[in-house]
């Protein structure tokens, strides 16, 4: 059971209408990262939590407050758009300064959802279910929301750094504090489960199925060997069961593939005709 309290978690009131920011924040609501997307994939990892009522109950938490976020933007887009009604275009389009601003708005806020917030990206895209990543596996899981939460922050500086806005910059700094907690929260999460399952996931796949002759090598595959220098190369493995191994050129295990012909009936290229390379 939702209950919805009327009150923001934060305020969400520009200075003034802003029409093109408005556009761009839409990016943090129902972009790939956004507001929507983590507020549905930590319910949907909550909802279908099978195991330990402590990590569905943080997920419950998050995805709730996510939700409140969802409500922040959908507010502040909104209010952004204040007095920017498309019919206003052409006679502003008399005023290069006015009709410069008014151009740049996306036309969908006031066409299709009269001057409130979509579910969609800054440039139109709608928000996709795709998006949502909900595997059962908590330790999958909480990496994947930890780069969430990674990209969320990227992009609400960005957006911080692109408006002079007081009012937008003050809600901003709230939901990027927010996603402070939030990756460091996650970071604790994995590091518990690691601690109980070690760092592969999934942790519980039979080892001797897998073949361990080949678990830790890198296989260099471009040009220069600068990636040998890296901790993956060389030493124990991050899991501590087995010795990283730089392999340099890179293996070829199987043998140059050959296809039976297809059936006449499939059309394809007759094996008669002349390879380009055959005298």
């Amino acid at each position: 059971m939702f209950y919805h309290i009327k009150d923001l978690q934060y305020h969400a009131k520009p200075s003034r209408p802003d029409p093109v920011y408005a556009k761009k924040l839409q990016e943090i609501l129902g972009g790939q990262f956004g507001e929507i997307s983590v507020a549905l994939q930590y319910l949907f990892q909550g909802w279908n939590s099978r195991v330990n009522a402590k990590y569905r109950d943080l997920l419950m938490d998050v995805g709730a407050e996510e939700l409140a976020h969802v409500e922040m933007l959908a507010t502040m887009i909104a209010r952004l758009l204040n007095d920017a009604p498309v019919a206003d275009q052409e006679a502003a389009a008399k005023d290069p300064a006015v009709g410069a601003i008014l151009g740049g708005m996306n036309p969908q806020h006031a066409i299709v959802s009269g001057l409130g917030a979509l579910p969609a990206d800054s440039v139109g895209n709608p928000w996709t279910a795709s998006y949502i990543n909900a595997s059962g596996n908590l330790l999958a899981d909480f990496r994947m929301n930890l780069t969430y939460e990674s990209q969320g922050r990227l992009q609400a500086c960005r957006l911080y750094e692109m408006t002079t806005d007081p009012g937008v910059k003050d809600m901003l700094s709230f939901l990027i504090a927010r996603d402070t907690m939030h990756q460091n929260m996650w970071l604790a999460a994995i590091a518990e489960l690691e601690s109980q399952e070690n760092v592969v996931v999934p942790s519980t796949f039979p080892r001797e199925l897998e073949k361990q002759e080949v678990a830790y090598d890198f296989y260099n595959l471009s040009e220069g060997d600068a990636s040998s220098k890296g901790r993956w190369a060389h030493g124990k493995s991050m899991d501590g069961l087995g010795e990283f191994r730089y392999i340099s050129p890179a293996p070829a295990f199987g043998d140059a593939p050959k296809l039976k012909p297809t059936p006449p009936d499939v059309f394809n290229t007759p094996p008669t005709v002349r390879n380009d390379n055959e005298e």
